[in-house]
């Protein structure tokens, strides 16, 4: 197999990416899954209301999906997505390494972000200055000074694409935890880095007008990007055209067989829809591995 090509790549470590890679991988086809699994919302649930088993602990459950995948044949890539994109009928997904790798089949199982600041000001401004997506809403803020607040791969690579639009970019962070290639590229760049800093107060009345750090020192910015974690759905979603759930935009709309509107890229889990659920995301990482294999096949 040539280096960094794969039938199918699934984004996401949770219940919905391991059932898919262990149905993928047993159909016999190359598969890769990208992820931190410390970072599904099952790593800290407990579990007691799935079918034929009893209590257990969420973090035990994926570990023991980690081992089924491998077993069958599928690899792991512990780090976070950065861009995904299409080439004639492949999807290049780059990693926050700065590696591209290739597929013929896409399954998005990332889950939903749940993360905010939680300061005064973020609830109150938000669409008038306040975005999680700087994918979405980088382009709003041309020439004008914003901040992207997070501590991973999604805010540092939001701050350096916000280079592009602006020549002042303030990053805020408690500890930047990001790859060695992504600190290097963020660290040569003109981003202004605010580590060891959180924010206290995103400062506005109309639209934002700051950004209060906990050191009482105040940013001039007009946009604050929140990136807290990894690119979401959301924004990866965006950048290909998939088609969100009309009823509930926050959610990619897939049909019975978990497929988006995009040919050769599949959905399952979480960013699916409610209920949020370890037997809806198992059930549909099943049906979304199956699937994405089956497609993959047909470029044999």
């Amino acid at each position: 197999m040539e280096t960094n090509v794969y039938d199918v790549v699934i984004l996401g470590s949770g219940p919905a990416g391991l059932q898919a890679a262990i149905h993928a991988t047993r159909a016999k086809v190359s598969t890769l899954v990208m992820g931190k699994p410390f970072k599904s919302s099952l790593h800290r649930a407990h579990i007691e209301n799935y079918c034929c088993m009893e209590r257990t602990a969420g973090e035990d459950l994926l570990q023991q999906g980690i081992k089924q995948a491998e077993a069958a044949g599928a690899i792991f890539m512990d780090e976070d997505v950065i861009k995904v994109s299409q080439e004639d009928q492949w999807f290049i997904i780059r990693n926050e390494s700065g590696e591209d790798l290739r597929c013929r089949a896409l399954i998005m199982a990332m889950g939903i972000s749940r993360n905010k600041l939680n300061v005064r000001g973020e609830k109150e401004l938000f669409g008038r200055g306040v975005s999680y997506c700087v994918d979405c809403d980088g382009g709003f803020f041309r020439g004008e000074p914003v901040a992207v607040v997070g501590n991973e791969s999604a805010a540092a690579s939001g701050a350096l694409t916000m280079m592009f639009y602006t020549s002042k970019v303030h990053l805020v962070s408690e500890r930047l935890d990001i790859s060695e290639v992504l600190d290097h590229q963020l660290r040569k760049s003109e981003v202004s880095i605010h580590e060891g800093r959180k924010v206290s107060e995103i400062i506005g009345q109309e639209q934002v007008e700051g950004l209060l750090l906990d050191n009482g020192k105040n940013l001039d910015v007009k946009g604050v990007f929140i990136e807290l974690g990894a690119k979401g759905a959301i924004e990866l979603a965006t950048a290909l055209g998939v088609a969100m759930n009309p009823d509930a935009p926050q959610y990619i709309a897939t049909d019975k067989k978990q497929k988006t509107n995009i040919e050769g890229l599949f959905a399952a889990g979480d960013i699916c829809g409610l209920p949020w659920q370890l037997a809806k995301a198992v059930g549909e990482g099943c049906v979304a591995g199956l699937e994405a294999a089956a497609y993959a096949k047909q470029f044999r």
